[in-house]
């Protein structure tokens, strides 16, 4: 067979289901299947609605109940009715349960850990990894709104001004760049907002207030492995939303002709360019965009 694009997908769909035991009828050896222990892992962090963990899993009804009773059985889990909502259930873990997903999250990591450590390259290895990952789950991606000095929003700060560092001619310090307080991007004076892949950050945008009706938007970043997911166009929408939830009306904005995407996105989107009206030493674009309803 040659190598083209369906048996090379295929071939990758293979490998991963023998490396995640997706067949064992014991996963991890715990003595339960895959799928009954991705509900019991997302119970554990966090997702107690059943509703909410079926659709995460892509469950239907069926499979789901009878997975949830499975571990109601065992004793892992309790099942009552959601307290705005009688129609709804809420699943939370017994301290069996909790004891249970604790050994799955010390197996799974140590599983990961082997895995990496077996290959030459380990950090080509997790780049191919996000890559997929962001690809297969991009109609899953939530947006988050965050303080920006939490540590998720900085690991997306450090990584947009790491990649500012390479692509400027000059090197990018932050420390001479219009760096916008944290309380600037905090309601109601601004707002920040991360991309969230399956717990992870994969993007990020600020929008910095001053408590007037104007505006600047700063720092869009997407990681390299989701992008060309049209994710910049959704955090920019979700952030124009969140402005006009705080009465902004006006937006500006400033890139460098260094980032021809970001360029290519604001004149496609809506934004108009505009004279300088800043000292920052890095950009040489300046857009508006007017958004009052």
């Amino acid at each position: 067979m040659t190598p083209d694009p369906i048996s090379r997908y295929r071939r990758f769909s293979r490998a991963v289901t023998s490396e995640v035991g997706a067949l064992d009828h014991s996963f991890l050896g715990r003595g339960r299947p895959l799928g009954a222990a991705r509900v019991l892992n997302a119970i554990g962090h966090g997702r107690t609605g059943v509703a909410a963990v079926r659709d995460y899993l892509g469950l239907d009804s069926g499979l789901m109940s009878r997975l949830l009773r499975g571990l109601e059985e065992e004793g892992l889990i309790t099942l009552a009715p959601h307290p705005d909502d009688a129609r709804a259930r809420i699943a939370t873990l017994t301290d069996k349960g909790r004891a249970e997903f604790t050994a799955y999250e010390a197996l799974s990591d140590d599983r990961a850990a082997q895995a990496l450590a077996r290959h030459p390259h380990p950090e080509a290895l997790l780049a191919a990894m996000d890559l997929v990952a962001s690809a297969l789950g991009r109609d899953r991606i939530t947006f988050e709104e965050v303080d920006p000095r939490a540590e998720a929003a900085r690991y997306c700060l450090s990584e947009y001004y790491a990649e500012l560092g390479r692509r400027f001619a000059t090197g990018f310090d932050v420390s001479l760049s219009r760096d916008p307080e944290a309380a600037d991007m905090i309601a109601p004076r601004g707002a920040f907002l991360l991309a969230m892949s399956d717990g992870l950050p994969i993007g990020c945008v600020g929008l910095k207030g001053q408590g007037g009706a104007v505006a600047e938007i700063k720092r869009l970043w997407i990681a390299p492995s989701a992008r060309g997911l049209g994710l910049s166009k959704r955090l920019m929408a979700q952030i124009e939303t969140r402005a006009r939830a705080l009465g902004i009306g006006t937006l500006r904005l400033d890139t460098n002709s260094a980032l021809p995407e970001a360029v290519a996105l604001y004149r496609g989107t809506g934004w108009t360019e505009i004279a300088r009206f800043n000292d920052d030493p890095y950009p040489d674009h300046f857009f508006e965009k007017r958004i009052a309803s």
